[in-house]
């Protein structure tokens, strides 16, 4: 499934999603490894569509955020695609509701540090995989992915992304190498969460809001060289 052919599609495609769909809140868990992901995803018999940003960065334009997904939503079948992101309800992860809302069977894959320290998962992811890892992702000091980053990589078959920091990076670079198709779109992490972790750093107040995804994959919808 190539993304870039479906943008000309989602530009003509009203998004819609059913605000009222409800969300329990409670997601299916599972400990899991690379290969149990794997076998699960193989198991519905349907691709999978991998949203990637920031997380707790946050983003500035949040109307844009939606608008971005909203296209990409609407030009694919539910039918045939499971929506991942990262699980959990920060930035990026606002999207599971408007996915979950359009009929989406919706999944996440998030290191054991999210478990291990109770973060908050999203209400409309319906199955979050917990790869034990030590980091949040990204690569390692090897140069290899972390677990949990060569999981999303191994289930990935179309990837966007949005904005998005170093871990958001290092997986659309694995994923394209992989030859995943990998569409991205530029946008600005959340300023007052850029000024505040700034300072609480004792570091200059930024003046640009893109982070290290956007020096390698310009200027969307675009793919990288």
């Amino acid at each position: 499934m190539r993304l870039l052919p479906l943008l000309a599609l989602a530009a003509a495609s009203t998004f819609a999603f059913d605000a009222q769909a409800g969300c329990s809140g409670k997601p299916t868990l599972h400990d899991s490894s690379s290969s149990s992901v794997t076998a699960f995803v193989r198991s519905t018999g349907k691709k999978v569509l991998t949203f990637s940003g920031y997380s707790a960065a946050g983003y500035e334009n949040l109307q844009d955020l939606r608008d971005i997904a909203g296209r990409i939503l609407a030009a694919t079948d539910p039918g045939t695609t499971l929506i991942n992101i990262g699980g959990t309800s920060d930035g990026i992860g606002q999207l599971y509701e408007w996915a979950k809302g359009a009929g989406f069977t919706t999944i996440g894959v998030v290191s054991s540090r999210a478990r291990d320290e109770a973060v908050t998962l999203a209400p409309c992811v319906d199955h979050v995989f917990f790869v034990e890892d030590k980091t949040w992702g990204g690569l390692s000091p090897d140069g290899k992915l972390s677990p949990t980053s060569q999981t999303i990589v191994d289930i990935t078959d179309s990837l966007v992304g949005i904005g998005g920091g170093d871990i958001a990076r290092d997986e659309m670079l694995a994923a394209q190498a992989r030859g995943v198709p990998v569409t991205f779109f530029a946008a600005e992490m959340n300023h007052e969460i850029a000024r505040q972790r700034a300072a609480k750093r004792g570091q200059p107040t930024p003046r640009d809001f893109r982070r290290s995804a956007h020096a390698v994959f310009r200027c969307g919808p675009s793919r990288a060289p």
